[in-house]
């Protein structure tokens, strides 16, 4: 594991904008005027878009040089390129607020993950449409907020998670298996910052019971897909995806524990690269940095 970044002296520069030349050299310079050293840099031209994506882990050594000082500066080398930009502290962690319904597998993984210091996030809250798992919240300390939702109560359900999202300052919202479809409005505001998960065989086993489905079927590939969330159902930017390989000699119930292993492992790799400002938009894909 990589060491910890160092609070008020590591950062992260993340942009995107039309490609052209001196770009690299125009960031680099801007980091050595203000006392900058590169730890890490990743950087991506989409030749087909004509579009440029880079992102720079530093740190400074001016103690005087602050996060405002560093946003403030870069500003005329964003406007003079046309820069989509943020600028982050890299040691502070995402505050993510988990959802969840009937299966807790990933969100006992990111729980885990997040006591043993493999994911940079804060967990202020878990909000769930039934209470299967609120002694497991209990277990690490988390609140949990039990908020059914019916045909009937689902707007006021998510103007109450909307409540939470404000009142708690919500970088990101994880669907850890949270099986209710969001509004068309909530999907907007949360326009890339909520993520979810599901198993890969959509959309060929939608509905009810997708292993019994695929195990009818002969499958030999158990996967899952990690995206962000839109109003248009699973059609969200894919973040990651992995699948295992399966045989015959695989029961439903075999198929489930093998489906639910690489959800959570996916899930995980797609919490850790948006929190780490590794994730980049570029249209209907991602640009990710690992």
């Amino acid at each position: 594991m990589s060491p910890r970044p160092q609070p008020g002296r590591e950062y992260v520069l993340t942009l995107s904008c039309p490609d052209s030349a001196g770009l690299v050299h125009a960031v680099s310079g801007f980091l050595v005027r203000n006392s900058g050293n590169i730890l890490e840099s990743q950087q991506f031209d989409n030749r087909l878009q004509g579009r440029f994506f880079m992102r720079v882990h530093f740190d400074v050594s001016d103690p005087n040089v602050t996060p405002e000082c560093l946003r403030s500066r870069f500003g005329p080398v964003a406007q003079a390129y046309g820069i989509s930009w943020t600028l982050n502290e890299a040691a502070t962690p995402t505050r993510t607020l988990i959802m969840v319904s009937k299966f807790g597998h990933c969100l006992n993984d990111l729980l885990f993950r997040r006591r043993t210091g493999a994911l940079n996030i804060e967990i202020p809250a878990i909000v769930s449409n039934h209470r299967d798992f609120e002694k497991l919240a209990e277990t690490y300390g988390v609140p949990f907020h039990h908020i059914p939702v019916t045909k009937e109560t689902k707007a006021d359900a998510e103007a109450l998670l909307m409540e939470l999202v404000r009142e708690l300052d919500v970088d990101l919202v994880v669907l850890a298996r949270y099986m209710q479809v969001l509004s068309d409005d909530l999907c907007k505001q949360l326009e890339g910052r909520a993520i979810n998960i599901h198993h890969s065989f959509l959309p060929s086993f939608k509905g009810a019971r997708p292993y019994d489905q695929a195990y009818q079927r002969g499958v030999k590939l158990v996967g899952a897909t990690a995206h962000y969330v839109t109003s248009d159902l699973d059609e969200g930017q894919i973040i990651e995806q992995d699948v295992v390989r399966v045989d015959h000699s695989l029961d439903p119930g075999d198929l489930v524990t093998v489906g639910r292993d690489v959800e959570a492992q996916v899930l995980a790799h797609a919490v850790k690269w948006h929190s780490e400002s590794r994730v980049m938009v570029d249209g209907n894909r991602t640009v990710v940095f690992r």
